[in-house]
């Protein structure tokens, strides 16, 4: 009996078996999720913005000088706020560029220039602001500068040049003489005010430095590529707030065109631009 049991229950398992197989086949097969296959575009980067300049330089001020004196020749009074006011700036003048030059009787005050002393021991270099304070630039445009007590001027001799350095143009061998420079049109007017600290003014004093024989030596070499004068400091306004103001005598001359300046540093350097002496001012 129990034989017949199994015989019985042997072919319900192989049905049951096959059921399940069966289901295993009617299920569908499992599929990978689609893959989007666009690609993806970067968005281009903007252009970088390079900022203009935050010092203005010799190059920056001249461009401001020059644009000056084109609008008082052209009679073009400009309208809104002075970019240039308030301004830092660094200047730098090549000077000596031929050799020494001993200040004269008469001549302009404003220009650093360079001498030799006794038996050629030492260069001494010297740099005398002129006394701008009554000058018709100051007070004959405007009702005059109450405000300002002093005003020291320093010319920018090669205002055609912007680079500051020494001119590589040679004199002419066959010129009958020395040939004179060309009057200078170009300026800084170092203000202050009549309350202000007299102590930063040189009323009429020079920077001056004495360079000296290095370790034996008992002379000094004259310079290859003279010296430079550096001025820093930022740009001031006239009273009709402006930075820089024009004159001229006639319409067929170049206007001279000085910029209102507050000095903060100024410096003697040799060519390679390093330090050989400076003047704080103000700090």
């Amino acid at each position: 009996m129990n034989g017949s049991v199994d015989i019985l229950r042997r072919p319900l398992v192989v049905l049951a078996a096959s059921g399940l197989l069966l289901s295993a086949c009617d299920r569908p097969e499992r599929t990978e999720a689609p893959v989007d296959a666009t690609p993806v575009i970067e968005a281009p980067l903007a252009p970088r913005i390079v900022p203009a300049p935050l010092t203005l330089d010799r190059r920056t001020l001249l461009d401001g000088l020059r644009r000056a004196a084109s609008n008082y020749a052209s009679g073009v009074r400009p309208q809104g706020v002075d970019a240039l006011v308030g301004k830092p700036f660094s200047v730098v003048t090549a000077f000596g560029c031929r050799g020494p030059e001993p200040v004269a009787e008469g001549q302009a005050e404003g220009l650093a220039r360079w001498s030799w002393a006794p038996e050629r021991r030492a260069i001494q270099l010297s740099m005398t602001p002129g006394d701008w304070t009554r000058s018709a630039l100051i007070v004959g445009a405007g009702g005059g500068d109450e405000s300002w007590e002093a005003v020291e001027g320093f010319w920018i001799p090669r205002p055609w040049m912007e680079d500051g350095g020494c001119p590589a143009l040679a004199a002419d061998p066959l010129a009958s003489g020395p040939v004179a420079p060309s009057p200078q049109t170009v300026g800084l007017a170092a203000v202050f005010d009549a309350d202000g600290s007299r102590v930063e003014r040189r009323n009429g004093r020079a920077y001056a430095y004495s360079v000296r024989p290095e370790g034996e030596a008992e002379t000094v070499a004259a310079p290859a590529d003279g010296y430079r004068l550096r001025l820093e400091g930022r740009v001031a306004a006239f009273p009709d707030g402006r930075a820089i103001r024009c004159r001229a005598t006639g319409p067929d001359q170049r206007p001279v065109c000085i910029a209102a300046v507050r000095l903060d540093r100024v410096a003697f350097e040799d060519s390679a631009g390093e330090t050989l002496s400076e003047w704080r001012i103000g700090g």
